[in-house]
Formats: structure tokens, C-alpha cells, sequence
């Protein structure tokens, strides 16, 4: 509006101009008025039209806020009929749910007035069965005229002096053949109950967690359109993941050294504040370096403290590279080191060489190391790794055997396989799956409950002992200790589990009355 009458000010004042100049010539003078009459006559006319341009442009407006104010006036309509659905059915749930208790009530009275007949029942059978008892002895003591006290002693006298004869001469004849197979026996029992203990192979991590300083990192470690994080996974091979976790990114590979290698460069990045392509190469040279000889320093550590000098170069580095991979929680570079040890003690105690014990068993995870990159189980991966790089046969073979993907054939195998099992045994050496222990431990249960006059059965001490409760009145003490063998031996044959279960069966008679 303002431009049309802008407009025609600026006509008017055209048309005046030129009519005051031309004052003299009257057909100049009406054609100016001529103008200066359809010049107005436009100019209304374009008034006319924007002040109809301007109601249209207000009634719409008008009719779309209606229209807004209706549908958010139906929506929460409907939300409403939704939220008055969900009470209602929330209600009938709890009005059903409140039935149920009610008929679970009435159950449980009637259990209980059946329970409380048949202990009336019971209690005035026990007592006719305690006067039939007492009326039996009375009239075996008149008989024998000897008192209970007098034939339990007398009783107890034969025994005693038959059995201290019997038991003498056992004694005497175990001995003997105890000295005579003791080596043996020990040697066949310590083998088997080796080879019975040894234990699957465990999982790894490989995930990294790396705290940073502050979320508004993340955007700096993606970059401009991603650039930084996409060099950084090209450079380390690692997958870099940067999810809502507060201050935390995760790196993700298979690979425990590239892992390693990534978090060193990530944190130097993030505590020098530039990231940018060129720097993240930088950063990763160095780190990869640093990695490299943090490798070669632990694979020449774990060869001193096991003791032995003269491992190839390769096979150093390679070991060495176990200090970054894991197995269920547990190191499996220390748990090397430890198997060594426990090869050259058992090597020792048995009475053989020490040192191709402890070799072995420095090296029996050596593949490992590489499995990631090289198909197949790690023990075959090991032993086709010392072989190549000129270990004795004899190494190799118990590398190849420890997880029994060969047959054992040699002692120093065997020893390999016990060491491996006992380390990955200790209390705390390894994480266990919630859903495989819940297994084990029902397991056990099972195997226990499934024998006759076993009342309850606890397992107990992370299942490595069982507890098992039987019934006084159909277990008695000689038939407690070979319920346990049982059980145990059942165990061994039907079980493969870490270390050894403790069966301890409890037989409990409890004679209860009150005074009043």
C-alpha cells in the first residue's frame, strides 16, 4: 500500500509540474487533467485490489489456525481415550492378579488343615509304634535276662577284639603293597586325574575402552565430515566406535596388538589436542614403535624368569605379543610364565629333565598370538610356529597336545596339559559365563539328587564342593561314605569342570521334645 501511494504521489506531482509549466496552452492543460484523472482512478484501483490481497491473506490465516486448533483438539482426544485404555487394562490386571492370590489363599488353608490331619495321624502312630517297642525289649531282656546296657557291651566286646585282629593284618598287607606300587600308582593316578582336569579353550577381549577428557572430543576425532575417524581405522586397522557413552570411545579388532597400538595413539591425540590426518600418522608411527618394543621387552622378560636363553628371535616377539591378549580375564602371557613354572616343578617332582618341561609350557599359548590371522585351533597354530622356527619335535608335539587336538603320547605332553589346566583353574584366574556356571552348578545337583535317600543338595564354594543332605532312616553312616564315592565318580564320568569338587554327604538324626 505504501508503494501505490508512494506511485502515485510521485505521478501527481509529474502531472502538476508539467501543467504549472504549461499553464498558457489550455488543450495542454485539459490533456493534464485527463491524466491526472486516470492517474488517480489507477491508483484507487491498486488500493482497492492490495486491500483485497491483504483480507484474503487474513481470512486463510484465520482458517489454518482453526484448523491447527481442531486437530491438536483431536489428538489429544485420542490421547486420552488411549490413556484411559491402558488404566483400564491395567486395572483388570490387577483385579485378576488379586483373584489369583485369593484362590492361591484358599489352597494353602486347605494344605495346611491336611497337613495338620496327617501330623495327628502320625504322631499317634509313632506312639503306638514307641509302647510296641518297649513292650519287645522288656520281653527280650526277660528272656536273655540280661539288661540292653549288658548285651550292647557284650556285643561291642566280640566285635572289638575280631575286628582289631582283622584290621592288623590289613594294615599290614596294604602296607606292603602300597611300598611295593607306590611309584606307579602315583605316577597312573596324577596322569589320569591330569587328563580328566584339562580345560577347554577361552574366549578373548577384544574391545578397548579409551576415556576422554570430555564429549566434546568426539566431534574432533571424527572430524569434518568424518575424515579423521575414517584415517584413523585405515591407519591402525582398527574400528573406531563412537557411540553416547559419556567421555568413553571403544576400539574394536581381533588383533591385541593393533588394539594396543590404537589406544597409545588415540591418547597421545587426545593429549596433544591436534588431530588431523597427517598427525594421526604421525601419532601411529610412534606408538607403533613404542607397542614394538614393549613387545620385545615382556617376550625377553617371560624367557629370563622361565630360564630359558636361546628362542629364536621370532618366536621372543611373538611371545611376547601375549602380554596384550587375554582368555576369560586371565593374561595369557603371566599365564605362560605360569604354566612354565609349573611344568619344571611337576618335571622336577616326577624326576625328569626340567628345562624341556618348563620350554613347553612357556610356549603351549604361542599360537595364540596369532590365531586371529591364521585359521585353525591355536595349539595346531603353535606348534607349526616352534617347528618352524626350529624347536625340538618333542616341544612341539606337547605344544600340538595340550588341548588334546593330538593324542598325548609322552609324559612331558601330559605335564603340558596338567600345567595349563591347574593355571586356568586357580581361584580367580579366569571370568566364567553367568549361563555356564548356572549349568554346572545345576549339574551337579542333578547327578546328586538322582540317588535314592538324598533329601536336598547345595553346591557351594563356585561348585567346587557339594553338600548333600539324605535321610537318616535310609542312609546309614557306612552307606554315607559310599553314596559319596558314587556321587564323585559319577561327577568324573558325566562332567568337565575346572579344578575338583569336595562331595561332603551329611546324615543328621535330631531327637526334639519340650518341657513344660
Amino acid at each position: 500500500m505504501e508503494i501505490m501511494v508512494g506511485v502515485l504521489g510521485l505521478v501527481v506531482g509529474a502531472v502538476g509540474s508539467y501543467v504549472y509549466s504549461n499553464n498558457k496552452n489550455n488543450a495542454r492543460v485539459r490533456q493534464a487533467d485527463q491524466q491526472i484523472e486516470s492517474a488517480r482512478i489507477q491508483a484507487e484501483r491498486i488500493a482497492q485490489e492490495a486491500q483485497a490481497q491483504a483480507e484474503t491473506a487474513r481470512k486463510s490465516a484465520v482458517l489454518e489456525a482453526k484448523e491447527e486448533i481442531l486437530r491438536l483438539k483431536q489428538e489429544s482426544e485420542q490421547e486420552e481415550k488411549r490413556r484411559k485404555s491402558e488404566l483400564q487394562r491395567m486395572e483388570n490386571r490387577i483385579i485378576q492378579r488379586e483373584e489369583s492370590l485369593d484362590h492361591r489363599n484358599d489352597a494353602l488353608d486347605r494344605r495346611e488343615e491336611q497337613v495338620s490331619k496327617m501330623q495327628s495321624s502320625v504322631d499317634k502312630r509313632r506312639n503306638e509304634v514307641e509302647n510296641l517297642y518297649a513292650e519287645q525289649q522288656a520281653e527280650l531282656e526277660r528272656i536273655s535276662a540280661l539288661t540292653r546296657e549288658d548285651a550292647h557291651k557284650e556285643i561291642l566286646d566280640r566285635v572289638r577284639a575280631e575286628t582289631v585282629r582283622d584290621e592288623a593284618q590289613i594294615l599290614r598287607e596294604s602296607e606292603q603293597r602300597v611300598r611295593a606300587q607306590a611309584d606307579k600308582t602315583a605316577r597312573e593316578i596324577v596322569s589320569t586325574a591330569i587328563q580328566r582336569c584339562a580345560a577347554d579353550q577361552a574366549g578373548e577381549i577384544t574391545v578397548t575402552s579409551v576415556h576422554i577428557p570430555s564429549d566434546d572430543l568426539k566431534g574432533r576425532i571424527i572430524g569434518r565430515e568424518g575424515r579423521n575417524i575414517r584415517t584413523f581405522e585405515q591407519v591402525t586397522g582398527v574400528t573406531l566406535v563412537i557411540d553416547d557413552t559419556p567421555e568413553t570411545v571403544i576400539l574394536s579388532s581381533f588383533s591385541p596388538v593393533r588394539r594396543e597400538t590404537a589406544r597409545v595413539t588415540l591418547e597421545n591425540l587426545i593429549a596433544d589436542g591436534r588431530i588431523h590426518p597427517a598427525r594421526i600418522e604421525e601419532m601411529y608411527r610412534k606408538a607403533e614403535r613404542l607397542v614394538n618394543e614393549r613387545i620385545q621387552e615382556a617376550g625377553e622378560q617371560a624367557a629370563f624368569d622361565a630360564g630359558i636363553h636361546d628362542l629364536h628371535p621370532e618366536l621372543i616377539k611373538t611371545l611376547g605379543s601375549l602380554r596384550y591378549r587375554t582368555s576369560f580375564g586371565q593374561n595369557v602371557l603371566q599365564h605362560s610364565i605360569q604354566v612354565s613354572a609349573l611344568c619344571g616343578l611337576m618335571a622336577s617332582e616326577l624326576g625328569i629333565d626340567e628345562a624341556p618341561a618348563k620350554r613347553a609350557g612357556l610356549l603351549h599359548d604361542l599360537g595364540k598370538a596369532i590365531d586371529h590371522e591364521v585359521e585353525g585351533p591355536h595349539a595346531v597354530i603353535g606348534a607349526d610356529l616352534a617347528r618352524r622356527y626350529g624347536e625340538r619335535p618333542a616341544i612341539v608335539h606337547a605344544i600340538e597336545a595340550h588341548h588334546a587336538d593330538v593324542e598325548a603320547t609322552t609324559v612331558l605332553d601330559v605335564l603340558v596339559q596338567a600345567a595349563d589346566a591347574i593355571s586356568a583353574a586357580r581361584p580367580g584366574a579366569r571370568r566364567e559365563s553367568a549361563e555356564a556356571y548356572i549349568k554346572r552348578l545345576e549339574k551337579l545337583e542333578e547327578i546328586s539328587n538322582s540317588h535314592d535317600g538324598v533329601v536336598r543338595t547345595y553346591a557351594m564354594q563356585a561348585g567346587r564342593e557339594l553338600h548333600v543332605m539324605v535321610e537318616p532312616s535310609k542312609i546309614s553312616d557306612a552307606q554315607a561314605t559310599v553314596l559319596a564315592h558314587e556321587i564323585a565318580t559319577q561327577i568324573e564320568d558325566e562332567m568337565e569342570y575346572p579344578g575338583q569338587v569336595r562331595v561332603v554327604v551329611i546324615r543328621e538324626s535330631r531327637a526334639v521334645d519340650i518341657a513344660k
